[in-house]
């Protein structure tokens, strides 16, 4: 391994999580990484195939707010806006769904550690908002559990050499 790939980071880790639609579990985990990193993690969050006027799910807007999670600037996006060379370079690529996990992604500038985290999707369905904002507070705590213990990870495993063994591990446990 290159001494520059296991030197320290000097900067946030990049971290971008994807879905399909990039309007529930992507935008939660955004926000919640956001939230609680503490300034060693930098997150982001898009979709495989974003609708037309594609917004974050308000239900899952909701579930942040009472959680007392920032929403400003959240909105759903393509994950081509992190293909290109003026995005930002990731150094990691976490999908929230089973769907997007499945999909041929884009080549990652700089290949960026992957890793599949999966969660129910809690806006699927025809049940009323109430059930579906229950649905939404559970995944919202499943995602900041583990984005919990991301964070309290040591530096040494966030290291660019180590960083999809790590990631790959929180998802299973």
């Amino acid at each position: 391994m290159p001494a520059a790939r296991m030197a320290a980071r000097a900067g946030p880790v990049n971290v971008l999580f994807l879905c399909t639609h990039n309007s529930a579990r992507s935008i939660l985990a955004e926000a919640v990484l956001n939230h609680i990193g503490g300034g060693r993690f930098r997150a982001y969050s898009a979709g495989s195939s974003p609708r037309p006027n594609q917004q974050p799910n308000p239900l899952g807007l909701a579930a942040l707010a009472e959680a007392g999670i920032p929403t400003a600037g959240l909105c759903s996006k393509s994950w081509h806006a992190f293909a290109g060379p003026q995005a930002p370079a990731m150094d990691l690529v976490i999908t929230v769904c089973d769907s997007a996990a499945g999909e041929t992604c884009p080549v990652w500038p700089g290949h960026p550690a992957t890793a599949h985290w999966g969660y129910a999707d809690p806006s699927a369905g025809a049940a009323p908002d109430a059930v579906k904002l229950a649905a939404f507070r559970r995944t919202l705590a499943a995602i900041r559990e583990r984005l919990e213990r991301l964070c309290a990870l040591p530096e040494e495993q966030l290291r660019p050499d180590v960083l999809q063994a790590t990631a790959r591990r929180l998802a299973t446990a």
